[in-house]
């Protein structure tokens, strides 16, 4: 009995420890529980945003080969929700991404940006139809088991997301909002 104490004892202290340390996901560009920015918001559809990608900075990582970036909307009215961005192969020693690094070059080499629904690689920000609810965003920052993803540019974020969930060791998420 004594050893089965120590076992579930020793279990616990270190359950904590492991739970202690985390994946996190910060954002200068993204206040979590909060509306997005003018400045992440889409320029087309009847949007009249900036369409910048936000900064993403995450620590806490397990021993990754590489991360991936998803940011999906699941309040979109398409009975499948949205995807706005798809990054992966993002390198292992990489742990930030900076403000606006979607289609301006600034991306870690090797990051690829798959397609978004709205039929394009990179970013595409919130764009919620006029007079809804305001819809939810969720960035998510995805640790990897493996080094690259065996995808091409072209693939659309349902895939990337197939393939990201399939060897995930770990994510972060930070969720922000936006109406219109």
């Amino acid at each position: 009995m004594r050893f089965i104490t120590a076992v579930l004892l020793a279990t616990s202290v270190f359950g904590a420890t492991a739970a202690q340390a985390e994946m996190k996901i910060t954002s200068k560009d993204l206040t979590a529980g909060k509306s997005m920015a003018d400045a992440q918001v889409f320029n087309s559809f009847g949007c009249a945003g900036k369409n910048i990608s936000p900064e993403l900075t995450w620590s806490g990582a397990p021993e990754a080969k590489s991360f991936a970036i998803m940011a999906y909307d699941p309040d979109a009215p398409t009975g499948s929700g949205w995807w706005h961005w798809s990054v992966f192969n993002i390198p292992a020693d990489v742990a930030e991404i900076a403000t606006g690094a979607s289609g301006d070059k600034k991306l870690p080499a090797g990051a690829v940006e798959g397609r978004t629904d709205f039929g394009m690689s990179g970013y595409g920000g919130a764009c919620p139809p006029a007079g809804d609810q305001p819809h939810h965003y969720q960035f998510t920052v995805y640790a990897l088991s493996v080094d690259k993803l065996p995808l091409p540019e072209t693939a659309p974020a349902a895939m990337v997301g197939f393939f990201v969930r399939a060897n995930t060791l770990a994510k972060a998420s930070v969720e922000v909002t936006y109406g219109r």
